[in-house]
């Protein structure tokens, strides 16, 4: 027995799963059904999509433009805390679903609806990064799962399901790969990528060149950065949103930005997914190059600590949570100096650090250098060392004088005498 539904919010993105979901949703639980498609970047994806959300059944379709708010609340913040899902993953599909969802959650409000609903399949993270934010700004909306209920098992099945119904779609038996784009990243699963051993298809990939079609020659850029905020490229003021697309741009023709990586999902399991990140690639870069010229070594080195833990929470769908949040103001509380500009050579999905600069540099050549300077003596550095060292000494002075068991005991050198 189905819950009673009357108004269902689906988060619609136009694709294989959503575009079925609207008439499943109409003919098991007898309800209008609202589509909320999510502007990220995702550009020609959106066309022909309110014909088409209404062409299948539903009552009305929303296209909410929230590619600010997604650049400046979301990614600036996860790429300011360093944050890389197991050392490769730059947190694309991860970092968007919230926003998504929070979205949803006020669009349900202003309509009355009593439900939300999604596409995510019982197998991935997706299915709880929506319900987690459902939960985190109104835990009595109902919420319908498709993938969870339905019979369909198989991206073969949604297909012949779809075309019972004369459900526009795109993808086909022989075209298998399951997408998600937005202006930070493109992603793909599905077809040979299920197999870890086969190398992606060239068609597999959507906005970067290979490292051989990348051109022969170097891409100079220059990076202007306030806060930690990424405001300028070769000395030109951009919008958030402009730059992001601009560096996409630059940095998918020359080949950089392509991740192939087996990860640990949420919900227990691997799955292989590659990923496309070209201007988030240079951005973490740059400013990286940035913090390591103006944070004093112990704020970086705990900087870099807590960041796999914000990955972590980012895709695990805890985003708004007051762990994220208190990580946040500490990242932010970072950020003061992170000023400056930095220069980036790119070259054949390589990015060559070729200069930076601060007004709030850190690194001083007076001070470095191993010449005279009024500042370090180097004879200072001997009292450093045997203060610094004096716990080794300690310990290895009582093993010594006590009971002679020394892991670094004296050699026998009878064995080296002449005859």
């Amino acid at each position: 027995m189905k819950t009673s539904v009357k108004k269902v919010v689906l988060a619609y993105s136009g694709g294989l799963d959503t575009s079925i979901i609207i008439p499943w949703l109409i003919e098991n639980y007898h309800c209008e059904v609202i589509a909320m498609a999510a502007d990220l970047g995702q550009g020609e994806e959106l066309n022909g999509l309110e014909e088409k959300a209404l062409k299948t059944g539903a009552s009305k379709l929303y296209i909410e433009d929230l590619k600010q708010a997604f650049v400046e609340q979301f990614i600036f913040p996860t790429m300011k805390a360093g944050a890389i899902y197991e050392r490769k993953y730059l947190l694309g599909t991860s970092v968007a679903r919230p926003l998504i969802a929070k979205r949803q959650v006020e669009i349900a409000e202003k309509e009355g609806a009593d439900a939300l609903a999604h596409g995510c399949t019982g197998k991935g993270n997706d299915q709880v990064r929506f319900e987690l934010t459902y939960k985190a700004f109104n835990p009595k909306l109902k919420v319908i799962a498709p993938w969870r209920e339905w019979t369909i098992r198989s991206r073969e099945d949604a297909i012949q399901y779809a075309r019972a119904r004369k459900v526009p779609i795109t993808v086909s038996e022989h075209k298998i790969h399951s997408h998600d784009q937005n202006i930070w990243h493109l992603s793909s699963e599905g077809g040979e990528l299920e197999d870890p051993w086969n190398e992606p298809l060239s068609d597999t990939f959507g906005i970067t060149v290979s490292q051989q079609a990348a051109p022969d020659k170097i891409t100079t850029i220059e990076l202007e950065f306030i806060n930690g905020v990424p405001i300028a490229l070769n000395g030109k003021k951009m919008t958030s949103v402009d730059l992001v697309m601009k560096l996409n741009e630059i940095g998918g023709a020359n080949g950089i930005g392509r991740v192939d990586l087996v990860e640990n999902r949420l919900v227990g399991m691997k799955s292989r997914g590659v990923y496309e990140t070209p201007g988030g690639t240079i951005l973490y870069q740059a400013h990286r190059e940035l913090e390591h010229l103006v944070l004093d070594a112990d704020t970086l080195h705990y900087k870099d600590s807590i960041a796999p833990k914000y990955a972590e929470l980012v895709y695990n769908g805890l985003w708004f949570t007051p762990l994220r949040e208190a990580l946040d103001a500490f990242v932010e509380s970072t950020q003061r100096n992170v000023t400056g500009i930095v220069r980036l050579n790119l070259y054949k999905g390589n990015i060559i650090v070729a200069g930076r600069k601060s007004p709030y540099s850190l690194y001083r050549e007076d001070y470095a250098t191993f010449g005279q300077d009024d500042v370090y003596d180097q004879k200072d550095a001997k009292g450093f060392i045997n203060l610094y060292g004096l716990p080794l000494k300690v310990r290895s002075m009582l093993k010594i004088n006590g009971s002679h068991d020394h892991k670094y005991a004296e050699p026998d050198y009878n064995e080296f005498k002449r005859d």
